[in-house]
């Protein structure tokens, strides 16, 4: 599963804005927009969600899932486990 921020992140990571998201996905602009505005997990169309996670794969992006190591060798960035501040 993805996470809207993810979406968010991977689309930050290679530059491009919503629509040119939507036009590698072959999906529309509204439809990313209502992904990245989910609260926490994107939910959509499985369609439109395997189309968007394999354009973000095409281009060069690994969505890490929870608890999941990283198969790339490549730069990137994961959220930590928050600390406790008690």
């Amino acid at each position: 599963m993805m996470t809207s921020s993810q979406l968010r992140a991977a689309r930050a990571l290679i530059g491009v804005d919503q629509r040119t998201l939507a036009a590698m996905a072959g999906v529309s602009v509204p439809t990313i927009q209502r992904m990245e505005a989910s609260d926490g997990t994107v939910r959509g169309v499985v369609d439109s969600l395997t189309r968007v996670v394999e354009a973000l794969d095409r281009a060069g992006v690994e969505l890490i899932a929870e608890q999941m190591p990283s198969v790339g060798t490549g730069r990137g960035v994961r959220m930590k486990q928050p600390q406790n501040t008690n």
